[in-house]
């Protein structure tokens, strides 16, 4: 199929926007056997014969080469012979169309169409079928606003609906703006760009009242907008040859009207030029014919400028004889010229010379400054062992921890003792204080015997007895209220040594419970998080990451489809131990993200800043399945890489990049970290115990601390279900150890509780004893009194109290030398400690001096390094500058090479090498004196030699290439010439085979009515006539079977005109064919033949679409599956979706 090369020409407000233009179009026809693709157009008429006469005259002006003239009525044979030789082949061609049944077409036909504010058309929208379509209804439904949608649409001119002469008369009345769109079919191997469109192109035009008119073109893949120019649109439309503007292809109702009942010869005959793009091709063809007879006319002035050309080489070449003589000093000016650039280049070469020898003395230094750097890093190596052993040597003295403990520890044993020392002191204090009391008792008691022993003799028996009773039973109370007094005093000792035991127990316990309620409130809060964020796996990642994912799954990439959050990918072995750790410490790349393509990079920012990630890294990777091994340590060592498990290999390559997890330590305190680090030779490593422990191979580090873990739920990447379910048992737990401790707690309650009041009652059970002691004592005191003055004592009874008290003293001395027995023990005792605690702080004094030593030491070897790392960096420095010194020397060498080389060529290309001593100096001096004689002998001839030598050339090759051109010229013009009247020749026989076939095809739909008629053609004075007689004709016209249509019938003439329009639809190639009231002047018989036979030549057309508007009732026609009928609703305005049947 032929396309055509440009937009169709709209009639938009905005007409002519910018890349639009008018051109040619171009169709087919369907005769398989004798009709070939021809031309159509958007202008009228045929060749004429003002062609010729145009021919005859520029044949008259040009010369003898280019007399040929074209011939338009070349073919001799008239129209008779060529129906006379061709009838009966198409004949058999259009009797074979008839029993084949036309497919359906694949692309190019519409499948819908949607109108918005479109005339009187609120909204209207139904679906086309594949073949034959009629739409009906009463007048003013809107049946023809469907044909102008299609028109305006697909980019037709306004006026060519018969509508309107501007967009804005199509907008519905009151409304601002008016849409248009219409589906057309893209399918099968001529498909329009399927990969890009589909199935299916969707075609959109809006126009407002402003005059603004724009095309949306979309796909059925996406409803992503393709394109929205006017090129689009006519490449899809010349690609499925559509032809909106084409009167053929779409005939509107007034076209209809006018073609139907009043149509003249003349009119029918453009129709049919038009139809089949006849006309167009004739206008191309003028065309043709007025660029060759220009072509002719250039011919002639550049042959006149020839002759000029021949005098002007003829006048350059005698100006140049006369200049041979200055040849001779020429060649001389040449020789020194030579000599001049190798001149040049032997100077040039010296130079390289001495940049060679440069070269090679920073070579050498450079090969000093690295044997001194050598010599430095042994050095360096050196100093770094001996920081290593004294640092061994500090780990070898050991920790005074153990040290300063002992001490401690002692310390506490003699303050101890120490207490016990003074205790026991205290204790014989109140001994001697009790003995001195009981030897003044004793004395007493002996004075009161010596005088009871005088009044003994002046007492009665009686009396004596009876106070010998009261002073018994006075004594046996005291002895009993002090053993009372006694056991109040131990009970009391022992209740308040249990109160604090209870007391100190419960604030333990009570403790205890705060720490559990903190816990329990921490699971809940947790428990509650994990409700909210249940369906949100991203919830640790930000409020917003779940969104961003899927907007990453959902967009288009340049590379690979972006992977993020890093964290999503990666699961923690032991959650408890390690999970908070790392999250805090790979925090930055857990929530990173990774893209392949650097021009991802900007699209997956803009998406990040657009959900507030601001902050989120963005790495750019290449999908390398590199082998980290060599980087790990040993495999009983953990380390980052070991601790987790990573669903993406790519993932884990990141990571190992990024953060260098497959060599980073995990170590559960500091000490282990060290140990480990030291076994493994330096690295870096993390601790439970919040320490970054950093230790280089040569020796040396450092240990800083991590901020405290906070809790994370980035990397407890296990189901919602399972962790609330773990963490509900561990509440369930810490439920039942509260509703323990709460029990525990209440019992110490309760125990002190009574231990206070147990100790009330002894203190009251205390108060009383002590009343009764003293009344007892009173009594006694009372009872010796009287018995001093009123009555002698018994003197036995006085013989026993100083008995009981020399045993009481007796005893209190055994006690007093018991006290000072285990005071002198304590005492040893203590000394002893003493001597320990003296021994322990001697050694802890050595440590430090030794440890201060073993310090002292290391930080004289580490400044020791550190100078000899400085004689390293020094040397490092001179080598790099060795280095640019060598690479600066290298770089000029390399000019002064490349400019040897050029200087080198450049005098190869002047002349061949020539040896010589003289400077260039003097050889500019000889050569400047060569061409000032040159330029004298110039002056006098008015130009240099080289000049008279350029423009002979130059008038030389002037000369030739004009003969060349114009005999190149002479014969294109003839085979131009040639070509088009060959051509001419075609578009006759072109004409000819499109009359003839609908003369065929015009008949035969006559005769389905059981008419007789014929097309009288006359291409000379562009007529088309049609001449048609009835059955009952026959005997009222002497049985002539072709009489002139005007004494016909309107229904009848209406049926005529409507075989000629089936017959002219036969050869055009527009896969549409749009009508509109074709039936209005149709009575009832004429009307079913004229559908029958429109339905019948619509099911043998292959692959065409019909699109037939009447007003009329289809009732009593039967269709086939190919015709689908369209019900307009009757004329409402602001109507809905079109109703169909």
């Amino acid at each position: 199929m032929v396309k055509r090369r440009a937009n169709p020409s709209s009639d938009s407000e905005d007409d002519n926007p910018e890349g639009a233009s008018s051109t040619s179009k171009r169709a087919r026809t369907e005769d398989d056997s004798d009709v070939e693709h021809i031309a159509r157009s958007q202008r009228r008429g045929a060749p004429n014969n003002k062609m010729k006469g145009k021919a005859r005259a520029d044949d008259q002006d040009s010369s003898d080469d280019d007399g040929q003239e074209v011939d338009e009525h070349a073919d001799n044979i008239d129209d008779d012979q060529f129906e006379e030789q061709y009838h009966e082949r198409i004949e058999r061609a259009v009797d074979a169309k008839r029993h084949i049944v036309g497919g359906i077409a694949e692309h190019g036909i519409i499948e819908n169409i949607e109108m918005h504010q479109f005339m009187c058309h609120r909204y209207l929208s139904f679906q086309f079928g594949p073949q034959i379509n009629f739409i009906i209804g009463h007048n003013g439904s809107g049946k023809s606003a469907v044909l102008s949608a299609i028109t305006i649409a697909l980019g037709g001119k306004s006026n060519s609906t018969g509508r309107g002469s501007g967009l804005k008369s199509f907008i519905r009345e009151g409304q601002p703006a008016a849409e248009v769109t219409v589906a057309l079919k893209n399918q099968g191997e001529e498909a329009y760009k399927p990969h890009e469109y589909g199935k299916s192109i969707f075609i959109t035009r809006r126009f407002t009242k402003e005059g603004s008119s724009t095309w949306k073109i979309r796909g059925s893949k996406s409803n992503h907008i393709i394109s929205n120019t006017r090129e689009e649109l006519s490449a899809i439309c010349d690609h499925m040859n559509i032809q909106v503007d084409n009167p053929m292809n779409v005939l509107t109702q007034d076209a209809a009207r006018l073609f139907l009942s009043a149509s003249a010869p003349a009119d029918k005959y453009k129709f049919f030029l038009r139809g089949t793009q006849l006309s167009q091709l004739a206008t191309e063809y003028e065309t043709c014919l007025e660029n060759i007879t220009n072509t002719t006319k250039v011919l002639q002035n550049k042959k006149a400028a020839i002759p000029d050309l021949k005098q002007a080489f003829r006048e350059a070449t005698a100006k140049y004889q006369e200049a041979a003589q200055a040849l001779k000093q020429k060649e001389k000016a040449r020789e020194l010229k030579v000599e001049l650039a190798w001149s040049h280049v032997q100077v040039k070469e010296t130079d390289l010379q001495s940049k060679m020898e440069d070269v090679e003395h920073a070579k050498r230094q450079r090969k000093k400054v690295q044997e001194s750097l050598s010599a430095a890093r042994i050095e360096l190596q050196k100093a770094g062992d001996k920081v290593a052993m004294h640092e061994d040597e500090i780990n070898a003295v050991g920790n005074i921890d153990d040290l300063d403990q002992r001490r401690n520890e002692l310390k506490a044993e003699m303050r101890s003792l120490q207490a016990q020392i003074m205790k026991c002191s205290s204790d014989m204090k109140e001994i001697n204080t009790s003995t001195t009391a009981a030897k003044r008792s004793i004395e007493d008691i002996a004075h009161n015997i010596t005088i009871e022993t005088e009044r003994l003799t002046k007492d009665t028996q009686e009396k004596r007895d009876q106070f010998k009773r009261k002073l018994e039973k006075a004594q046996t109370t005291v002895a009993q209220q002090e053993e009372a007094i006694e056991q109040f005093h131990t009970a009391k000792s022992e209740i308040s040594r249990r109160i604090q035991d209870t007391q100190r127990a419960g604030k333990e316990r009570e403790v205890e419970m705060e720490q559990l309620k903190q816990n329990i409130g921490k699971i809940e809060n947790l428990l509650n998080q994990l409700q909210r964020h249940e369906d949100n796996k991203y919830a640790a990642y930000g409020p917003q990451m779940a969104q961003v994912v899927a907007n990453i799954q959902q967009m288009k990439w340049q590379g690979e489809q972006p992977l993020g959050p890093l964290g999503r990918y990666v699961k923690v072995k032991d959650l408890d131990a390690w999970a908070d750790l790392l999250a805090q410490q790979l925090g930055s790349s857990l929530t990173a993200f990774a893209v392949t393509h650097p021009q991802d990079r900007n699209n997956l920012k803009q998406l990040l800043n657009h959900h507030n990630f601001k902050n989120n890294q963005i790495i750019i990777y290449e999908k390398d399945r590199f082998d980290y091994s060599s980087g790990e340590p040993a495999p009983d060592v953990l380390t980052v890489l070991r601790a987790i498990e990573i669903d993406d290999e790519d993932v884990k390559r990141i990571l190992i990049n990024q953060a260098r997890i497959e060599a980073l330590v995990l170590a559960h305190t500091r000490k282990d970290a060290e140990q480990i680090l030291r076994r493994v030779g330096g690295g870096v490593a993390w601790t439970q115990d919040h320490f970054n422990v950093k230790r280089f191979p040569d020796g040396g580090g450092s240990t800083n601390p991590l901020r405290k873990f906070q809790r994370s739920q980035m990397l407890r990447n296990e189901d919602v279900a399972t962790r609330q379910k773990r963490l509900e048992v561990e509440r369930a737990q810490l439920d039942g150890q509260y509703g323990s401790l709460t029990t525990e707690i209440q019992r110490f309650r309760d125990s002190y509780l009574a231990l206070k009041q147990e100790e009330t009652q002894n203190m009251h059970k205390s108060r009383q004893a002590n009343s009764i002691l003293s009344r007892a004592k009173q009594e006694i005191q009372t009872l010796l009194q009287e018995a001093n003055e009123d009555a002698p004592v018994n003197v036995q009874g006085l013989q026993e109290a100083k008995l009981e008290a020399e045993q009481e003293r007796d005893a209190f001395m055994k006690q007093f030398e018991d006290v000072a027995r285990t005071k002198e023990q304590l005492s040893q005792t203590l000394s002893g400690l003493a001597h320990q605690e003296m021994e322990v702080r001697t050694q802890i004094h050595h440590f430090n001096d030794r440890q201060n030593e073993s310090r002292a030491q290391a930080t004289a070897a580490a400044e020791a390094r550190m100078s000899a790392q400085r004689a390293v960096q020094h040397y490092e420095t001179k080598e790099r500058e060795a280095n640019a010194s060598i690479e600066d020397a290298e770089a000029i060498l390399k000019t002064t090479t490349e400019e040897f080389k050029s200087w080198t060529n450049s005098a190869s290309e002047i002349g061949d090498r020539v040896e010589t001593n003289r400077k260039p100096e003097d050889i500019q001096r000889q050569m400047d004196n060569v061409k000032r004689a040159l330029q004298e002998r110039e002056r006098r001839q008015g130009a240099t030699v080289d000049e008279i030598v350029k423009e002979v050339s130059s008038t030389k090759e002037k000369l030739e290439r004009a003969q060349r051109d114009y005999k190149q010229m002479v014969n294109l013009n003839k085979i131009l010439r040639a070509s088009l009247a060959a051509r001419l020749s075609r578009w006759q026989e072109f004409r000819r085979h499109i009359a003839l076939r609908c003369k065929m095809v015009f008949r035969y739909n006559l005769s389905q009515r059981g008419y007789f008629g014929n097309i009288l053609f006359n291409h000379s004075d562009q007529t088309l006539s049609l001449k048609v007689q009835t059955d009952d004709q026959l005997s009222t016209q002497n049985g002539s079977k072709e009489k002139d249509p005007r004494s016909l019938s309107g229904g009848e003439k209406s049926f005529s005109t409507i075989c000629l329009l089936l017959s002219l639809w036969e050869s055009i190639g527009c896969p549409l064919r749009c009508l509109d009231e074709f039936d209005v002047f149709m009575d009832a018989v004429n009307r079913r033949i004229s559908m029958k036979m429109m339905i019948d030549t619509a099911n043998q057309s292959d692959k065409k679409q019909y699109i037939l508007i009447t007003p009329q009732d289809m009732n009593g026609l039967k269709f086939g599956p190919s015709v689908r009928v369209h019900r307009m609703t009757d004329p409402e305005r602001g109507q809905g979706i079109l109703a169909m049947n």
